[in-house]
């Protein structure tokens, strides 16, 4: 239990930023989840549009410092990878 002032707003800085991240992550994990879900419907153009919110999604989740840089651009590059070898005449 907070002591002083100081670490009682601290704790609660700590609830409030800790609500905020898991919403933005439940949120990127949903958009990544759309955009995989359209490349595997088999249609490249109307899954371009999911692929983007995603990746932007992504993004703004790097940026704001809630999910690892790196992480958000593997998951980014893997998604892209698979919409275009989705949209790639089959041979």
């Amino acid at each position: 239990m907070a002591n002083h002032p100081s670490a009682e707003k601290r704790n609660r800085q700590r609830i409030e930023s800790t609500n905020r991240n898991r919403a933005v992550k439940s949120a990127v994990r949903t958009a990544v989840k759309k955009a995989r879900t359209a490349i595997a419907g088999g249609d490249s153009k109307k899954a371009a549009d999911p692929v983007k919110a995603a990746s932007q999604a992504l993004a703004r989740a790097a940026s704001k410092g809630i999910i690892p840089a790196r992480s958000a651009s593997r998951v980014t590059a893997r998604i892209e990878a698979a919409l275009a070898k989705s949209a790639r005449p089959a041979s």
